[in-house]
């Protein structure tokens, strides 16, 4: 199983999904990004202002996709599609926004190391391995806001 999640600058999860093993993480690129839903005021905020991805997101699809809903891509270059170089503009990337990207590695640490449990997966079913990883991601968030008070 592999979790895919989606995080703010600040370390706090915005969605959570779960998939098979077999498949490539940018599969499930749109799908995560597609159940991104942060409550606000008014309407629920469903665009980041930017997506820091690694070099695996690097394709035409999901630069597109990004593209038509307005939302900037920091995503390097793949070394591996140099074989058959783009044409065209050169794509984004910005190496001092990218350097934020390690919210994202520091959660993965905080999830595993405090939750032995889902690093593991002693979980049959997808249901509760899901509603364990919620509960953990809400015991990550309701630990940084009692740090911050």
């Amino acid at each position: 199983m592999k979790i895919h999640v989606c995080v703010s600058c600040e370390g706090f999860p915005l969605t959570i999904q779960i998939a098979s093993g077999k498949t490539h993480d940018r599969q499930h690129f749109v799908e995560v990004m597609e159940s991104i839903k942060v409550k606000t005021t008014g309407k629920p905020r469903t665009r980041p202002l930017e997506v820091l991805a690694d070099s695996a997101y690097d394709d035409r699809q999901i630069r597109k996709y990004l593209r038509q809903r307005a939302i900037k891509s920091n995503i390097p270059v793949n070394i591996r599609n140099q074989k058959n170089p783009k044409r065209g503009r050169p794509t984004r990337f910005e190496y001092d926004s990218y350097r934020k990207r390690g919210t994202i590695e520091r959660f993965f640490a905080w999830l595993k190391m405090g939750f032995r449990r889902i690093t593991s997966r002693y979980e049959r079913l997808n249901v509760v391995f899901k509603g364990l990883l919620d509960i953990a991601c809400f015991m990550l968030c309701w630990k940084k806001i009692q740090e911050t008070f």
